[in-house]
């Protein structure tokens, strides 16, 4: 492993290996500063659309107070952000990830953490959680695409007629891994452009309000062969695993979320009856980019409890 400090003063930065490659990881010490084996670390885990930045407006406006006084561990997981080069994303799947986040977070010297996973890092909380029940003190999945996005995934003709903002995009991103760094080049270049808003519209309630630089980043962060493989991966997992989970569960969606329709939410709570159900109105797939004060007293509740 290796460390060193990044841009900005309150975050370090490390170099951690991992099965699936080396995992960049940004660590920013809470107000008692950076203490690890006891503390509970706040895990921000992204989606397959995005990397660690994606919890920014989040994280700007968290107090260093109470759980949130602890580190937080913010991943690029193996094949996103600054984790692409060397990433084996043919060994990709659920269980690989979660033993890549868990190694860095051993790496680091952390025992215990809270999980707040957005989209597939949501999917990955609660696999998270039930296999290391012990270590994990919370999860808050914030729009968690799980139970639909695995059917889609299976069948993706199916998924066109039932869930058709996903599987569109699903194949989209086949389409442009199939066409290797090209179809990478092509996604930042469209990002670049006009059309990634109404392209990425299906993303928020309110596309109009986003600003441009939202956009921009989440096309500088696609990585259409690391969302392929995490689809892959998606569309044969055993849900009935996560009857394991024994720690406090928020499960967190905006209204409009195309992307986590509230029977997944309803069907959750069914395996882990102790599932707590949030909605944030007017609202997308982003909740703690589009409304993060709200997102944070969700997780100022969980916490506290």
């Amino acid at each position: 492993m290796s460390v060193q400090q990044a841009s900005v003063p309150t975050q370090w930065r490390h170099v951690i290996p991992t099965k699936l490659g080396p995992c960049i990881v940004h660590v920013q010490p809470g107000s008692r500063g950076t203490c690890t084996g006891a503390a509970t670390a706040g895990v921000h885990l992204h989606g397959a659309a995005g990397s660690w930045t994606t919890f920014q407006a989040l994280l700007s406006g968290m107090p260093l107070s109470g759980a949130t006084a602890n580190d937080r561990v913010l991943i690029d997981l193996p094949g996103w952000g600054e984790s692409t080069e060397g990433a084996s994303l043919e060994e990709f799947s659920i269980e690989t990830m979660a033993l890549a986040v868990a190694g860095v977070l051993d790496a680091l010297g952390y025992r215990r953490w809270n999980l707040v996973g957005h989209s597939m890092g949501g999917f990955l909380a609660l696999h998270m959680a039930a296999a290391w029940p012990e270590q994990t003190a919370s999860v808050a999945a914030i729009s968690a695409t799980t139970f639909s996005v695995s059917e889609a995934c299976r069948a993706p003709l199916r998924g066109l007629y039932r869930f058709p903002s996903f599987t569109g995009m699903m194949l989209a991103m086949r389409t442009m891994a199939a066409l290797g760094p090209a179809g990478t080049a092509l996604v930042r270049k469209v990002a670049t452009t006009r059309l990634m808003r109404p392209l990425m519209s299906p993303f928020f309630a309110d596309p109009a309000t986003i600003p441009p630089a939202v956009f921009r980043d989440l096309g500088d962060d696609a990585r259409p062969a690391s969302f392929t493989a995490a689809a892959r991966a998606a569309a044969h997992y055993d849900f009935t695993r996560w009857r394991g989970i024994r720690c406090p569960v928020l499960a967190i969606r905006g209204d409009s979320d195309v992307f986590t329709p509230e029977p997944d939410l309803a069907r959750l709570a069914i395996i882990v009856p102790h599932t707590r159900r949030a909605t944030i109105p007017h609202c997308g797939h982003f909740a703690h980019v589009e409304h993060p004060d709200q997102v944070q007293r969700l997780l100022d509740e969980l916490w506290s409890r």
